[in-house]
């Protein structure tokens, strides 16, 4: 199944990995970026099929890396190996390692080819697609990047078996949260049926979201904001976590307070079937001081994203105390 993005396609099929060679133009010297946490078979598949002087470059595990070191030694395994304009980046692995690669690929050389393999069900389902790449700066996420088309994105589902029951559902809440704002049908999926059975639709139904989405919107003037539901307090609890919740889980707790009291009940239903929190001990102006330095903020008020019902959603200015109140409320019913 292919989608087409802007300017590039995505494609979805069991066992693309494998035949990676067929789908990109891997026939010259190619720097391909893992992580020490992904199985190194899927970054060697994909080794097989490049050219001369093609070579695994591997960064440590976590959000820690997506910072100006690594990004540093990335740009000088670049460098070193001679690679030049004709040449790519591939990244292998999960949204930290898509992020770094289509950054590094940005700004080597004022931008060479880049292709994205995400392995993990969030980076499937949300960030290897829409051209955002970053790195995280002064405990602000993702304050330092360019918007950076791949030349395509592949997705093998297969990759999802060596995944805990926690990454898959990690990665779920990105889905969850884009149902809620835009999509009914997904959400009664999440809400009444079992997911786990059909990951396929459940990563096609979230791709064709954000694709429309970011083919109207590219560099977030407007709509594309709608994906940031749950996003604003969610970065606040990832920057105050100290690792103990993976992204999604924040953005999971972070999307309840931006719900109707109807559709909290609903949503807070809907992420305790799929063992994501609603609700931290994190002190809530610790929160407070991230959100309100977070890039979303604008002066004195911050954008929002709110939903009331299941598939629709507003934008609203809030007040820094308005948010504070709303943070408070995820922080003081603690399971």
């Amino acid at each position: 199944m292919i989608i087409k993005a802007q300017g590039y396609d995505i494609l979805i099929e069991k066992g693309s990995l494998s035949k990676a060679g067929e789908y990109l133009d891997l026939n010259r010297r190619v720097i391909i970026v893992t992580d020490d946490g992904v199985p190194g078979k899927y970054a060697q598949a994909v080794l097989a099929f490049c050219g001369g002087g093609s070579f695994i470059k591997t960064v440590p595990q976590g959000e820690g890396s997506k910072s100006f070191g690594t990004l540093q030694d990335i740009l000088k395994a670049m460098t070193e190996a001679g690679l030049t304009r004709s040449d790519c980046a591939v990244a292998v692995g999960g949204g930290v390692v898509g992020d770094l690669t289509g950054f590094a690929a940005s700004i080597y050389m004022r931008g060479i080819d880049f292709y994205n393999i995400p392995t993990t069900m969030l980076s499937q389902i949300d960030s290897s697609v829409g051209g955002k790449t970053a790195i995280n700066f002064l405990g602000l996420k993702n304050i330092i990047g360019a918007f950076y088309r791949p030349k395509k994105v592949m997705i093998d589902e297969n990759t999802l078996s060596t995944l805990t029951l926690r990454q898959i559902n990690n990665g779920l809440a990105e889905s969850i949260k884009m149902a809620t704002t835009s999509d009914p049908e997904l959400f009664d999926l999440f809400e009444s049926g079992n997911p786990y059975d059909v990951p396929g639709t459940v990563i096609e139904k979230s791709l064709r979201i954000k694709n429309e989405v970011v083919s109207k919107d590219e560099k977030e003037k407007g709509l594309r904001r709608v994906l940031n539901f749950g996003h604003t307090i969610g970065h606040g609890i990832e920057a105050n976590c100290e690792g103990k919740l993976y992204h999604g889980e924040c953005v999971a707790i972070g999307m309840l307070p931006m719900c109707s009291d109807s559709l909290r009940a609903r949503l807070s239903a809907v992420l305790e079937k799929y063992n994501l929190p609603t609700s931290c001990d994190i002190d809530a102006a610790k929160i407070s001081e991230a959100v309100l330095h977070d890039k979303k903020s604008n002066g004195d008020s911050i954008t929002a994203v709110c939903a009331d019902e299941p598939g629709k959603f507003r934008f609203i200015s809030m007040k820094p105390d308005d948010f504070r109140e709303k943070i408070n409320s995820i922080t003081e019913n603690r399971k």
